[in-house]
């Protein structure tokens, strides 16, 4: 396919007569203030006259004959205060702002089609995205240019705010041949992206390709994949182990490992307080950007648990405990729910809240303890973290670990344990001292999908680590969405923030909320999450689905836009189309109606030609492929839990690392609606009143046996 080249309108320089800047603070806020987005919260006080993405808008824009300026962010965006602090802010900015512009704020984790159709714009537009996202549309939000962050001032060929507002006005004045032109081949392009084609069946060598893509990929000494900046994007890393686990790949498993234990060590990871940044920004995974993403949170702790199943070792057990803790502790609601991220900025500084001085360190320990700390986290008395106002390390220090435990406790001249006992009652002291700092701001609204996600990953600690208190918070947040974001009429809602809820769900919402249903009905085996699992599937069939395959990001309800946008990719996090497509696959081998394995197929089909040329950014859906492909099996124990211990078998099963199969408990003792959902183990009964374990695959079985030794060796074969 040629290449699309769209006409990116001329930017014209012009002069600007002053470089005066007025400092005065305006208080008077802007139409933002009525929102439940800490992100549009913040631009409030703004002098520019914002408006949220509302109809009224779009009115006063068509009547006014002006285009909109609309500037897309989120709450912990680095680069987004930076434009805010150096524009929005600023008095003479805001005047041209409002005087050319109806000027729009969207939190792109309220309105991901927005921001998804729009960031497409961008990257086709420009060769590149980010945000903050900037986009200057007609009142009939058809884009015509395209940007991320300007500076105030233009600088190294970069037009600033104060040349490219009076150009686009004058563009707009003067241009419109050019601004209809692009605005059409804008359109085409978006048709395109857009429009599924069902494509070939997938085969295993898709499996095998995306392996080799990792293994050219890895960075050996490090962990990870490609140059920097590096993203954990776990589910790359839960790809590798069950591509590991199914086809005994021991390279496989040794990426997983490598980049684990990496990111364990660099500063990516909270020392301090625990839980994990976003990303590096180098390949050595020390140097984060700060902000921490409950996504991030889920998906990291999901890859430590598989990668636990499967090798044992305890560290990786510990490390999910790690971000359990910080999250049960940082981030949950006292109702239940989960808030969305801490900002990376604080006291209009990147990195101030978590960073540290030696000697600081070794006043609040002492000089003894104070010494080994500095050692174990690599802290100098110049410091290693770089300043990028100054360029210098002005003393400050990132914690860290250049090598892991074992090797510096034998430095030390320590034993292990001693060094970890010295280590966490440091962290302690160290977290007391941090927490009376002035914090950076947390965005505590709650969103379904991100919750979902933690729901999912809380839901398999419970499980993998035997632990009822993870099992509880996934159960109270499960609790918290269907009461507080599910209507009457079954569907779900997108925003919780202080007592309201609101705006209209999109795919990610019912994806990742059905993904946390069927993980909390696996580590309980309560009917009801099953229940609500299969009914968000069908609402998500009836409202989200293309005829063609795959699903839009937003529902056939929802406000039209240029066209129904549609994600595959696997990017920060998995796309709700391949969380869908493994879903599907769960629920199919559950329940025995092949409708949800033609939907799932026909899902996969949808984007056979994406996946080929870019098998990477499809690992989730892969993974999700991998398990109906590789002979997925259905482990149904009927017992009667009064007279049998049905923990210590599920305890004895879940040992074993069978990431292709689902368990299913028939309980005589105690009826469920576990028939009405799976009935094709309605004939399914005991043998001699004893445990009776069927191992099926592909709903055909082996022969039952009370050997719970003999079924477990049948699902490792």
């Amino acid at each position: 396919m040629k290449k699309l080249i769209f006409i990116q309108i001329c930017i014209i320089l012009f002069p600007y007569c002053t470089n005066k800047t007025l400092k005065k603070k305006i208080k008077k806020q802007n139409r933002l203030k009525h929102s439940q987005s800490p992100y549009l919260l913040q631009h409030a006080s703004n002098p520019v006259d914002w408006y949220p993405w509302s109809e009224e808008a779009f009115i006063l824009a068509k009547e006014e004959n002006k285009p909109i300026f609309l500037s897309i962010g989120y709450s912990t965006c680095h680069w987004c205060h930076v434009m805010e602090h150096e524009s929005f802010e600023d008095t003479i900015v805001a005047k041209q702002m409002n005087k050319y512009f109806i000027n729009i704020k969207v939190d792109r984790e309220e309105m991901p089609e927005i921001d998804h159709l729009y960031m497409s714009v961008c990257q086709a537009m420009t060769g590149r995205g980010g945000w903050p996202l900037t986009i200057i549309m007609t009142p009939d939000k058809e884009p015509f240019f395209a940007g991320t962050y300007f500076p105030k001032q233009g600088r190294r060929g970069q037009p600033g705010m104060l040349e490219l507002i009076p150009s686009l006005a004058n563009a707009w004045k003067n241009k419109q041949n050019e601004i209809k032109q692009s605005i059409n081949q804008i359109q085409n392009y978006l048709i395109q992206i857009n429009t599924s084609v069902q494509g070939e069946e997938w085969d295993e060598d898709m499996i095998h390709h995306t392996y080799k893509q990792y293994l050219k990929q890895f960075d050996p000494k490090y962990g990870g994949f490609g140059n920097a900046p590096k993203f954990p994007s776990t589910h790359n890393l839960i790809f590798l182990l069950r591509y590991s686990k199914i086809y005994s790949n021991a390279t496989a498993l040794e990426m997983v490992e490598t980049t684990l234990q990496s990111i364990r060590k660099g500063g990516i990871f909270d020392h301090i307080g625990l839980g994990f940044h976003r990303y590096s920004t180098d390949e050595k995974w020390f140097l984060p950007h700060f902000e921490k993403m409950l996504y991030d949170q889920a998906m990291i702790s999901i890859a430590y648990l598989e990668a636990y199943q499967l090798t044992r070792k305890k560290e990786y057990a510990d490390v999910a405990r790690e971000i359990f803790s910080y999250v049960l502790r940082a981030m949950q609601d006292k109702e239940g729910g989960f808030y969305s991220a801490e900002d990376a900025d604080s006291e209009g500084e990147e990195g101030t809240f978590y960073i540290w001085e030696k000697d600081e360190i070794i006043k609040i320990l002492g000089n003894e303890i104070g010494m080994l700390i500095s050692k174990v986290y690599g802290f100098s008395k110049t410091g290693n973290f770089f300043d990028e106002a100054t360029g210098e390390t002005n003393g400050k220090n990132i914690p860290h670990l250049n090598k892991n435990l074992q090797l510096i406790a034998e430095d030390l001249n320590l034993p292990l344990d001693s060094l970890n006992q010295v280590i966490q009652s440091s962290r302690e002291k160290l977290f007391q001292i941090r927490d009376k700092r002035i914090h950076p701001l947390k965005d505590d609204k709650i969103l379904t999908d991100w919750n979902g996600l933690m729901i999912s990953a809380l839901a398999l600690g419970g499980i993998v680590l035997d632990n009822d208190l993870y099992l509880k918070a996934a159960e109270n947040a499960s609790k918290f969405i269907l009461s507080e974001l599910q209507e009457d009429n079954g569907r779900l809602l997108k925003r919780f923030r202080k007592g309201k809820a609101g705006l209209p769900p999109h795919l990610d919402d019912y994806s990742f909320m059905i993904w946390g249903l069927l993980n909390l009905y696996e580590a309980t085996f309560n009917t009801k999450y099953l229940s609500n699992a299969i009914s968000f599937s069908e609402i998500m069939i009836e409202d989200f689905i293309d005829e063609n395959g795959g699903f839009f990001i937003g529902s056939k309800n929802a406000e039209k836009l240029m066209v129904r946008a549609k994600d595959s990719y696997d990017g920060a996090i998995p796309s709700g189309n391949s969380v869908a497509v493994l879903n599907f696959f769960r629920i199919w081998k559950i329940t025995g109606n092949t409708k949800w394995l033609t939907i799932a197929n026909k899902t996969l089909k949808a984007f056979t030609i994406q996946a080929k040329k870019s098998p990477t950014g499809f690992a989730h859906m892969l993974t999700g492929f991998m398990f109906d492909l590789k002979n997925p099996k259905e482990f149904v124990i009927v017992l009667d839990s009064k007279n049998h211990n049905l923990n210590q078998i599920i305890k004895q099963i879940r040992k074993h690392y069978s990431p292709n199969m689902v368990v299913l408990i028939k309980d005589k003792s105690n009826p469920s609606d576990i028939e009405k959902i799976s009935p094709w183990i309605a004939a399914y009964d005991m043998i001699n009143n004893k445990p009776t374990y069927y191992i099926c695959e592909n709903f055909s079985c082996k022969q039952p046996t009370t050997n719970l030794k003999l079924a477990l060796n049948y699902i490792n074969q």
